[in-house]
């Protein structure tokens, strides 16, 4: 029965997510993925009771996260990575996992606390993206610095993930994932032995057309990199993230409003259908109940939140460009610390393999949503600016 609900159910919440975001947009700027995780809780089994977990929906939902981690591994710059931004984000992550682990330990002195150190140490890249393109700050300083960061912050725990919660041992791990990036490499080789402009000129003729070569070739490679992540037993969503690398490469010669064009169509399937349906189902499955047994419980939410400031947001704004106010510093490290899909995705493993308990996952995840919810939000308003700025426009002629 809940099948032919979530059919009807979960697409009238997708719906209705951005129509709220809209409507609260003339007094503050509310991500719609709050309000997919809000509705999502709302219908869920501990409130209304209408949605319940499906292994069909749950499926889809998985597709959705893969296609999250997808459009995220497109936004990557790598130029960015060569110059001080790039070191100062990797080392920033490396002192966030660092941090991390040690407040793990000190709260949990078994294998938990690799599961929360990964957890605090991670920044939702997939989230905040869809944030600072629509505030039109993805091409200035400021937004190419929270991409490098968020990039770091999102890949940089799949690894983690792979090598210390894997079903091996940490050595054997590290062989698997040197497979993987072996595999990865030869793609990304073969994306650039690719004729210039071939691909460009057969996606473009298909575009309006039954054809579609653009979003089957998309899918053919999430397919593929994910299948041979589980495959090697790594998380899927490496798999994701590197595909979304691989596509960006292959339309790198793409002339912009090809590329532009191309973006529509891929992000229409994305944000149009399989990453609401991620973020909602998240909501319905999110273990309220464990909170309202135990309300102290409610207690520790606002803990994660500044752990994740203290563990991400800080260490973040020693990538911040130079020469940035101290609200665009705070700006960053607010970004930076703004986490949700590898905490849901590495409690899920914590939870299935019985590392912690549905409670711990239960607090972690909430700490994950309210970040989403208020960091961008307090960002963007620190931030207050828009790509006409003189930096920006100076940055572009450079």
């Amino acid at each position: 029965m809940w099948l032919e609900t979530a059919v009807i159910l979960i697409p009238l919440l997708a719906v209705l997510a951005p129509l709220l975001a809209r409507a609260l947009g003339r007094w503050v700027r509310v991500p719609v993925v709050v309000f997919e995780l809000v509705l999502g809780i709302i219908v869920g089994p501990a409130v209304l009771g209408w949605g319940a977990p499906s292994d069909i929906v749950e499926i889809f939902a998985n597709l959705g996260l893969a296609m999250l981690f997808f459009v995220a591994g497109t936004e990557i710059d790598f130029t960015a990575f060569r110059g001080r931004v790039g070191r100062r984000a990797v080392g920033g992550w490396l002192i966030s996992l660092v941090l991390g682990l040690g407040l793990g330990f000190a709260f949990f002195p078994t294998e938990a606390a690799i599961v929360v150190g990964i957890a605090l140490c991670s920044t939702a890249l997939g989230t905040i993206v869809p944030i600072l393109r629509d505030a039109s700050e993805l091409r200035t300083p400021f937004g190419r610095a929270v991409s490098v960061i968020g990039a770091v912050g999102e890949f940089a725990p799949l690894i983690a993930i792979s090598v210390f919660l894997g079903s091996r041992d940490p050595g054997p791990a590290t062989i698997v994932l040197a497979l993987f990036a072996a595999v990865a490499a030869t793609g990304i080789w073969l994306a650039f032995r690719i004729p210039r402009g071939a691909m460009h000129r057969f996606v473009n003729a298909t575009l309006h057309t039954s054809g579609q070569f653009a979003i089957r070739v998309v899918l053919l490679i999430i397919g593929a990199l994910v299948a041979l992540s589980l495959a090697l037993d790594l998380d899927m969503l490496l798999g994701a993230f590197t595909a979304g690398v691989i596509w960006r490469l292959l339309m790198r010669d793409a002339s912009e409003p090809e590329r532009r064009a191309v973006e529509s169509k891929v992000e229409g399937v994305a944000f149009g259908f399989l990453i609401p349906l991620f973020f909602v189902y998240t909501g319905i499955t999110f273990d309220l109940q464990s909170l309202l047994d135990r309300p102290v419980l409610f207690l520790y939410v606002p803990l994660v939140m500044v752990a994740l400031l203290v563990v991400r947001g800080l260490p973040s704004t020693l990538a911040a460009p130079e020469g940035s106010h101290v609200r665009d510093r705070a700006a960053i490290g607010l970004l930076g610390a703004t986490g949700l899909p590898i905490i849901v995705a590495v409690t899920a493993i914590g939870v299935d393999e019985e590392i912690i308990s549905p409670a711990v996952q239960a607090v972690l995840v909430a700490g994950g949503m309210l970040s989403v919810l208020v960091f961008p939000l307090v960002a963007m308003t620190l931030r207050g600016r828009t790509v006409e700025e003189p930096d920006a426009l100076q940055d572009d002629r450079a």
